[in-house]
């Protein structure tokens, strides 16, 4: 057994611990002593099993099991008490002029805007509430008189009136009820119907649960693995259907707001923070498009930590630990071997990054024996 192989022995048994930083020995050849002489001057025989130097990409990952759902879950309450004569429906989109549900057989609309419905509005009253309003009359095709302003003003009660006939509500008096309309800032997906038809409604109870219409990943990772829970880390997500979407970590999720896409019981977010993991919310890539096959199903996430491109590498066990300190490779040249110090990098899928003076894509080195 050459001198080399011995030193390797001891190398690969600490090989899991060699990482993206692992040894920063200064690249530099061995002082050699001619074609086929060792660092110590002896002439190595050649190795009994060899490899080859490549040049490659290297990947640093972890894959966890992860499901489909979606962003900015939220609660919709009732501002004023009432019954439900017509429950909302989970799964469906829900946009501009839309029925959320029905209240006491009046329909709860959908109307976009960032300020909530804090009260009743009528002809008279200011502000940016009665703004966000007449705009969306505007766009719902009744603002054809309307000065859109912060003013509620006869124009806007017509509007009003017109639009609540569309709607089929028999006593259209151009008034806004406080819980008539449920402000939003876009098309919401109904997640949950927290109440069901003819249950009491009122302030303190839920009536339904939203969430964005954008689809987001999710995927609970373990306490060794938080650092992959950082904002921008990239994403790789295996679909049902055999494609392959890509993202990017944009938060992480708290418990109460995790769940199934259809408002079910979260799927690994509890356990992962009783034992000091998380749950993490991936946003995959613009122009990703899911199938129905996509939406059900367990979802492969694959978190990339590290990349290298385009880097020499070779197998972990054929670096050998120096008497000096650091690391080498054992080059085969003709019948003989000499000690190449090299600097190593990242690792990953059992090959490691190495550099070093004279290190080529081809080059035959000394493996570890079988």
């Amino acid at each position: 057994m050459s001198a080399a192989a011995r030193r390797r022995r001891p190398l690969v048994a600490l090989a899991a611990a060699v990482t993206a930083t692992a040894a920063t020995a200064g690249v530099m050849l061995l002082t050699e002593t001619g074609e086929g002489g060792s660092a110590d001057g002896r002439r190595q025989k050649s190795p009994p099993s060899t490899t080859e130097i490549t040049r490659t990409d290297l990947v640093q990952s972890k894959t966890v099991d992860g499901r489909l759902d979606y962003a900015q879950r939220r609660v919709v309450k009732s501002a004023v008490d009432g019954t439900v004569t017509k429950a909302a429906e989970p799964g469906r989109i829900v946009s501009l002029g839309q029925r959320l549900y029905e209240r006491d057989a009046r329909p709860v609309v959908l109307l976009y805007g960032p300020t909530p419905m804090f009260r009743a509005m009528k002809a008279g009253d200011r502000g940016p509430d009665v703004l966000q309003l007449e705009r969306n009359l505007r766009d719902l095709g009744f603002g054809s008189r309307l000065y859109v302003d912060v003013r509620f003003d006869e124009a806007t009660a017509a509007a009003v009136e017109a639009w609540q006939k569309s709607l089929g509500i028999d006593d259209a008096d151009g008034r806004i009820g406080k819980g008539d309309i449920v402000f939003q800032r876009g098309p919401v997906r109904v997640v949950a119907a927290d109440a069901a038809l003819a249950d009491a409604i009122g302030p303190e109870k839920p009536v339904l649960t939203v969430a964005s219409t954008k689809p987001v990943v999710r995927a609970s990772l373990d306490q060794a693995d938080r650092a992959l829970a950082t904002m921008g880390t990239k994403v790789e997500v295996a679909l049902p259907s055999g494609a392959t979407a890509r993202g990017k970590v944009s938060g992480t999720v708290t418990p109460e707001d995790s769940g199934s896409a259809e408002g079910g019981a979260g799927t690994g977010s509890g356990d992962a923070s009783a034992n000091g993991g998380v749950e993490v919310e991936i946003t995959l890539d613009g122009g990703t498009e899911l199938g129905p096959k996509d939406k059900q199903g367990t979802l492969s996430v694959k978190f990339v930590s590290e990349s290298r491109k385009d880097v020499l590498t070779v197998p972990v066990e054929a670096v050998v630990a120096l008497r000096e300190g650091g690391y080498g490779l054992e080059v085969v040249r003709g019948s003989g071997t000499h000690l190449v110090r090299v600097e190593t990098g990242l690792t990953a899928d059992g090959r490691i990054e190495v550099s070093g003076a004279g290190l080529a894509e081809g080059m035959k080195v000394g493996a570890a024996e079988q």
